[in-house]
């Protein structure tokens, strides 16, 4: 693991969300409906690829960094590892629909579990 690998996962599921924004403006009944629906399960599996790599990256930066507190940031990295695994199950049923509407993806945005991540996310960023 280095902040790399970590700066990539976090990027892609960046990226991910702000076209899952743009999707979810259109109003589409499924992917076949729209220009960009081609590339809607692309990023979907691109988020599920990074969210499945981010505890192990999370947990390997704080060995390799030796952060300190070690206490303090092993928390916060368990509670961010717990909300990816939560937001990667979120994904991976939307994944799983034959078609994908706007509103699909509007519900995946407003997940809790996703949006918790991404603060997180942003929160150890400014940390570390």
């Amino acid at each position: 693991m280095n902040r790399t690998d970590l700066k990539s996962h976090i990027e892609a599921l960046e990226k991910a969300y702000e076209f899952f924004l743009s999707y979810a403006a259109l109003g589409a009944e499924g992917e076949e409906a729209s220009k960009v629906g081609g590339q809607l399960r692309e990023f979907l599996g691109q988020a599920d690829a990074a969210l499945s790599a981010l505890a192990d990256d999370l947990h390997g930066l704080l060995e390799v960094e030796g952060l300190e507190p070690a206490g303090a940031y092993r928390d916060v990295i368990d509670v961010t590892s717990a909300d990816a695994a939560k937001a990667r199950a979120a994904v991976r049923l939307v994944l799983a629909q034959e078609t994908i509407s706007s509103q699909l993806i509007d519900n995946l945005n407003a997940s809790t579990h996703l949006r918790a991540l991404l603060t997180d996310l942003f929160l150890l960023d400014d940390v570390v």
